[in-house]
């Protein structure tokens, strides 16, 4: 199969007739729910996306329509371009009302091309593909070798969590992956894991290169999160995620051989105080002892000890008659350490067996890096932010009962956010039990540079080895009560239509600016355990954002909450504005699992539905039964815009389930990810129609196998991806327990089309691909010299001018390459075709410049 398309000519001539559309503004037709249309948000440029598939029916053929492309509306979807499609360069159908088409009598051997009709006219061409031999498509992948912990322990590898960004600026995706070893682990759990890789593909299978993160990057759901999108604007996307001392970038030939292998640069001040990059900081057992006859030392010297906020002595706080004199010696922290470990901690958990404890990172450096995403390059490595402090003392994680050195404070979060409504910001996070901590950063480039960053401050303890640190107000005054409503993802959505994105954290929400938006609290019923106080929504493992009731305006939020007989509620529908409960239930017990989506067509709005025997609800409240699909993944597949369900985890084999229609389709041969929680790699609008495609794993990880619906559908939509919410949320799909992707605007099988919004947009990159347009012309013979060289000047000028900010010199010099194409056609030193391409690739450039 024929993917990418001969060169780089073909993508860049789809480009540059398709682009034109680009600025056409659409706003006034569409009734939009954000109050700010009028600036440009900046999203990625998309080719077509034509995929061709084998079915026992024929050829089935989709692809994308661009939100460049659409006009108005209909009763079944969007109004906007019509498209030709072509069967060995035979054209065989006109398409209108959707994105999709059967040919019925196309063979495994058909070349498939598709052609956008504007007007009456032919104004752009796909690359030419040929059928997938069945519904899916296999990326090949090559897979790290087995290894051995410190402890002797083996363990192997198999691919996880996903995502995908465009690295080259050819409108196509590349697939990153992230590889997990078997000995993962959860951040609760001790034990030394292998290292973690991301790698980066083509669709071919391509190794672009692997990045190692090294032996001081501890394996598991919430500890890395890769944030892949264009941050700067130059049309190709980057790389983030947190990294350390030892990660390293490995590149390779064609040939799949390693060709070097480079270490991070740390920042002066860490080499300085003799750090390095061949530094291994996992504990031991014994390391771990000795780190606690360190800290039992220096007791005296704690902050909270000399402001008189924990107790003096450490006999105090394990409710022991005084013994000893301080500052501690060796021998007698050693002694306190020993009753600690062998008495005090068993005597609170059963499963406090800390003389084992191992293979957590509590020191070190800890940084933020920045990758190329099309080399891997390293472009910037800082100190990440916030800190560890410690091995998580001040965090709360000795205060329980499970005394666990090492979780609270090691919990990950990261997404990207359009907080100014016009550019995506990287968000990186730690914590969300006790101190909740988020950072925003812009790219520029070449540096990130900081725009807020939010502190609940410290959860006031009275005695670190005896506490509840949950549900108090930290510190800080303006976001205290963040504390312990952080879930184990996030969302990035417009909650207040002001046309910028605030972070759904959980159960409060942090407006654009920073600032605390508010922090949800409700009254605790009969039956809980402090009946009539008033008490946080609190933490929970699955969050949902997106329009769940059309009938009320605004976004809403479908929340699960652990908290038990301590919460108010088991499960809530709030408001995404304001953050009221619109309605929920108490259930006394932890609700771990949660899911909305449009399940019963014959009900307004998404149903909501909970694992703990809650019920299948509507948007409006009303039980309608008392059981409800699962809950790992759902995935627009359907042609009739319902929500279907990703089911089967562990060793079980995935299928896609219909809660009306039943099983829709096994996914022999493969598997999905992070145990119980049955996650896919990615659910991704990636290419052909409106619908996403699953990308799981073979059961040898050998591949990433992707999914395509191949139902035929009646339904006319943009991509999705270029839905700013939803493009950020695939950004942000795999942080931690992996939650689905949602629009902006009511996704449904009754989905009334004219509130779809369509505001305008940029896409960057467009200078490179006309500059890369004039040299493939002039090397395929149909540009001359001559004429390229007083084109090259003219565009060259353009440019210039444009980055003085001089607009006007700018549209000058590009309305003078303009008269140069005509005069080049009339002394037939330009094709036709060459001088329309790029005659409308010059009219886009002063459009946007304009």
């Amino acid at each position: 199969m024929s993917w990418k398309g001969s060169s780089y000519m073909r993508k860049a001539l789809c480009a540059a007739a398709v682009l034109p559309l680009l600025f056409v503004d659409t706003s006034s037709v569409f009734a939009h729910k954000s109050t700010d249309t009028s600036s440009k948000v900046q999203l990625e440029y998309l080719d077509r996306g034509l995929t061709a598939a084998q079915t026992s029916e024929g050829n089935f053929l989709s692809w994308r329509l661009l939100r460049i492309e659409v006009t108005g509306y209909t009763k079944n979807g969007m109004k906007g371009a019509s498209f030709h499609v072509y069967r060995d360069n035979k054209k065989i159908a006109t398409v209108s009302d959707s994105t999709n088409f059967l040919d019925k009598t196309g063979s495994a051997s058909s070349a498939y091309e598709v052609r956008a009709v504007v007007n009456g006219k032919e104004v752009d061409e796909s690359a030419s593909v040929r059928p997938w031999a069945d519904q899916f498509y296999d990326i090949p992948l090559q897979k790290p070798a087995d290894g051995v912990t410190p402890a002797g322990e083996t363990y192997t590898y198999s691919a996880n969590d996903m995502s995908v960004g465009d690295v080259d600026g050819d409108g196509q995706y590349e697939y990153f992956v992230k590889w997990d070893p078997s000995n993962s682990k959860d951040v609760s759990q001790k034990g030394y894991t292998g290292n973690v890789y991301i790698d980066s593909y083509t669709m071919d299978g391509t190794l672009l290169y692997r990045i190692d993160l090294g032996v001081n990057i501890r394996a598991g759901a919430h500890y890395t999160q890769m944030s892949v999108y264009d941050f700067d604007g130059d049309g190709k996307a980057e790389l983030m995620f947190k990294t350390a001392p030892g990660t390293k970038v490995i590149r390779y030939d064609k040939n799949g051989n390693i060709t070097s292998e480079k270490y991070i640069t740390m920042p002066k001040s860490d080499i300085k105080a003799g750090y390095s990059n061949k530094d291994d900081y996992r504990m031991s057992a014994a390391d771990y002892y000795d780190h606690l006859v360190k800290m039992f030392r220096n007791w005296h010297q704690h902050e909270e000890v000399v402001n008189g906020n924990w107790p003096k002595s450490l006999e105090e706080a394990f409710g022991i008659e005084k013994k000893y004199s301080y500052p501690l010696s060796k021998q007698d922290a050693e002694s306190l350490v020993d009753y600690f470990m062998d008495v005090y901690a068993p005597s609170r958990s059963t499963r406090n067996d800390l003389r084992t404890f191992e293979g957590f990172i509590l020191e070190g450096p800890e940084y933020l890096s920045v990758f190329e995403g099309a080399t891997g390059k390293e472009l910037e490595t800082i100190h990440y932010e916030t800190d560890r402090h410690d091995d998580g003392l001040m965090w709360g994680d000795y205060a329980m009962a499970r005394i666990e050195p090492g979780n609270r404070v090691d919990r990950f979060l990261a997404g990207v956010a359009y907080l100014d409504g016009k550019k995506p910001y990287a968000v990186f996070a730690r914590g969300y039990y006790t101190r909740t901590t988020l950072v925003s950063y812009s790219w520029d480039g070449k540096h990130l540079k900081k725009k807020w960053d939010v502190d609940s401050g410290w959860t006031p303890m009275s005695n670190p080895f005896n506490d509840s640190p949950h549900g108090k107000d930290g510190t800080n005054k303006e976001f205290g009560t963040l504390t312990t409503q952080g879930a184990h993802s996030l969302e990035m959505a417009d909650v207040d239509s002001d046309g910028k994105q605030e972070i759904v954290y959980g159960a409060a929400t942090i407006d654009d600016n920073g600032s605390l938006l508010y922090s949800s609290t409700d009254v605790m019923p009969e039956g809980s355990a402090s009946p009539g106080t008033t008490a946080r929504l609190g933490h929970g493992d699955a969050l949902h954002v997106t329009d769940i009731d059309p009938e009320r305006p605004g976004l809403e939020i479908y929340m699960v909450h652990e908290g038990a007989t301590s919460a108010p509620y088991g499960y809530t529908l709030r408001d995404a504005k304001t953050g009221e409960v619109i309605y929920g239930g108490y259930t006394g017990k932890d609700t771990g699992r949660g899911m909305i989506g449009d399940i019963d067509p014959t009900k307004p709005g998404l149903e909501t539905w909970a694992n703990t025997g809650v019920g299948l609800y509507t948007a409006k409240g009303e039980k309608i039964g008392d059981a409800g699909p699962g809950t790992n993944m759902s995935i627009k597949w359907a042609g009739n815009m319902t929500t279907q369900i990703v089911d089967g985890a562990l060793e079980v084999t995935p299928t896609i389930e219909d809660w009306k229609n039943g099983r829709l389709l096994t996914l022999e041969g493969t598997r999905t990810n992070n145990g119980t929680k049955g996650n896919p790699s990615l659910v991704a609008d990636i290419f052909g129609d409106w619908r996403e495609e699953l990308l799981v794993r073979t059961t040898d990880s050998s591949a990433i196998r992707i999914y395509q619906s191949t139902e035929v559908t009646d339904r006319k939509l943009y991509t999705l991806m270029h839905d700013v919410q939803y493009r950020t949320g695939v950004a942000r799909q795999s942080t931690t327990y992996n939650q689905p992707t949602y629009t902006s605007f009511y996704f449904a099988s009754d989905t009334d089309w004219s509130q779809v919004p369509v505001p305008t947009f940029t896409t960057p990159g467009l200078e490179a691909l006309l500059s890369q347009l004039m040299k493939d012309y002039k090397d395929k013979g149909e540009l001359s010299g001559k004429l390229y060289g007083q084109l090259e000047n003219s565009y060259t000028q353009a440019i210039k001018h444009k980055e003085k900010s001089n607009k006007k010199q700018a549209v000058k010099a590009l309305e003078k390459y303009k008269d140069q194409i005509e005069k080049g056609v009339k002394a037939k030193n330009i094709s036709d075709e060459a001088a329309k391409n790029l005659t409308k690739h010059a009219d886009l450039l002063i459009n946007s410049w304009k």
